[in-house]
């Protein structure tokens, strides 16, 4: 069986995963124990806390082991596994890996590690790191794919929506151990607590509020219990106030997985 490789189960991973699965391939994720990813609604990195979790009508479990993961995509599930290092990817014998953590940076993703590979955003060059690129950064060359050469630097900007840009991003007000009794899709108002940064057990201190930047729904919230440093991203308001969009894959993350289908498609029917 041709098997597809993610490094990563974030947001934008995750549509990209949707995209390759709902086009009949069988799909494992790969991420850290415990992921930092906001949009925890649309990504199957949740999995890894919860044990499953489903995103827009596909389902992901946590895996323990390669013989477990591939019970599961024969069971039309997408496995995902613990393995920040990617230690398991050879024993899955992929056809296609894509590297989908993010990071701006390579860590540790060769293009001898499939027959194709495939890498999302800045950090890697066409040809030497992958075989392609896809253009991560927002804007008319979103989801471009780069056959030569690398993406656009990360400028470190979030994107605009409806109207807001940085000042829509939740950020840790200090470092300490993240908290919330609110949920994604709770609408808040501008100066609201949404959530608290309280130092780590045995650590003096008080803890400190996280506030709603601006009116709108939460779209991102960062999973309790994990730790953060001074201005780590922890939280997402979309002003647009629709609850709907934070159960259903973004727009950017439609962009950037269809490019990839495109790349893999291409590169299966050439074979």
């Amino acid at each position: 069986m041709d098997i597809v490789v993610v490094r990563g189960a974030g947001d934008l991973a995750t549509g990209t995963i949707l995209r390759l699965h709902n086009a009949g391939l069988m799909v494992v994720a790969l991420d850290v124990e415990r992921p930092t990813v906001i949009r925890r609604t649309v990504s199957f990195a949740e999995a890894l806390f919860e044990g499953a979790c489903a995103v827009e009508g596909v389902r992901a479990v946590r895996v323990e082991s390669v013989p477990a993961a591939m019970s599961a995509m024969t069971s039309g599930l997408v496995p995902v596994l613990a393995d920040p290092k990617g230690e398991t990817i050879e024993a899955f014998h992929p056809v296609v890996l894509v590297d989908a953590i993010l990071a701006k940076r390579n860590l540790g993703t060769r293009i001898t590690m499939a027959p194709f590979v495939v890498a999302l955003g800045p950090g890697f060059r066409a040809g030497v790191d992958c075989h392609c690129v896809v253009e991560t950064q927002r804007g008319h060359y979103l989801g471009t794919i780069i056959r030569e050469g690398t993406a656009a630097a990360n400028t470190g900007i979030p994107g605009i929506i409806a109207g807001h840009g940085a000042d829509r991003v939740l950020r840790s007000p200090c470092a300490g151990v993240f908290t919330s009794d609110h949920r994604i899709g709770d609408m808040v108002g501008a100066g609201e607590v949404v959530a608290m940064v309280a130092p780590p057990d045995g650590e003096d201190g008080d803890g400190q509020p996280v506030l709603a930047t601006i009116d709108g729904v939460l779209r991102g919230l960062l999973h309790d219990g994990i730790e953060v440093t001074p201005g780590f991203k922890v939280g997402d308001v979309d002003p647009r106030g629709n609850r709907e969009f934070v159960h259903s894959v973004s727009d950017k993350a439609r962009a950037v997985a269809g490019a990839v289908l495109e790349a893999v498609d291409g590169f299966l029917r050439s074979r």
